[in-house]
């Protein structure tokens, strides 16, 4: 079987990436950072989310970028905005992370002579981040080809963002017809360490959207409940 390296956050995106992974017939290995994040408990989702999709491999990669700050995803003085306003790059963008996250896989790909990567970034039913956009991904997969080993000897590799293009609805209902267990994902920007979400944060909001116009039951456990 072809490894592939599966960046997993524990959200709901890149739970339905993992699972798109396996039915191609990848044998998948999957990264998570542990970078400082307030909403720490997507790791333990992360974790179970790992198990239940049957990863060959769960690796964790600490890397505090709370030294930096500049995030309220990093930085305990930013609020989270919980008000539904949009704006242009929302507060809760971290600077240079999905950068620095696929560097990562990057590396580890290159050790397992892996030349596929996969990621849940999203360009529809987003916040706004830059990074998250197709031109962003078609420049950092030419880099990587130019940078690497593997790619000098002409092994190219692939960034796949296969869920680049859809609406949280149809990646919902391509992660159900997939046999993911969206009660094991964590998306809050500030679930507590139960893994129990806010409702009120963005990344809350787009989830709930996207369950009800799927016509799906939410399975996220909140606060109140």
């Amino acid at each position: 079987m072809k490894k592939a390296v599966v960046l997993l956050s524990g959200g709901l995106d890149s739970a339905t990436v993992l699972a798109i992974a396996r039915d191609q017939g990848f044998q998948c290995y999957a990264l998570s950072v542990d970078y400082g994040q307030r909403h720490r408990s997507e790791l333990a989702a992360a974790q179970k989310v790992a198990q239940s999709l049957g990863a060959c491999r769960h690796q964790v990669i600490k890397l505090d970028l709370t030294a930096f700050g500049g995030s309220a995803l990093t930085d305990q003085a930013i609020e989270i905005p919980t008000t539904g306003e949009k704006t242009e790059i929302p507060v809760t963008y971290v600077p240079a992370r999905n950068t620095i996250m696929l560097s990562l896989a990057l590396a580890w790909a290159e050790t397992l002579q892996s030349q596929d990567i996969f990621v849940g970034v999203n360009a529809v039913d987003y916040s706004g981040y830059p990074d998250c956009r197709q031109e962003y991904i078609a420049a950092f997969e030419r880099m990587a080809n130019l940078a690497t080993k593997a790619g000098v000897e002409g092994k190219k590799l692939t960034i796949h963002a296969l869920l680049m293009h859809l609406s949280k609805k149809e990646i919902i209902q391509t992660g159900l017809a997939l046999g993911v267990d969206f009660s094991l994902t964590v998306s809050c920007y500030q679930a507590d360490f139960e893994g129990r979400a806010c409702g009120v944060c963005d990344s809350c909001r787009i989830r709930k959207a996207g369950f009800a116009a799927a016509g799906i039951a939410d399975p996220t456990y909140y606060w109140s409940s």
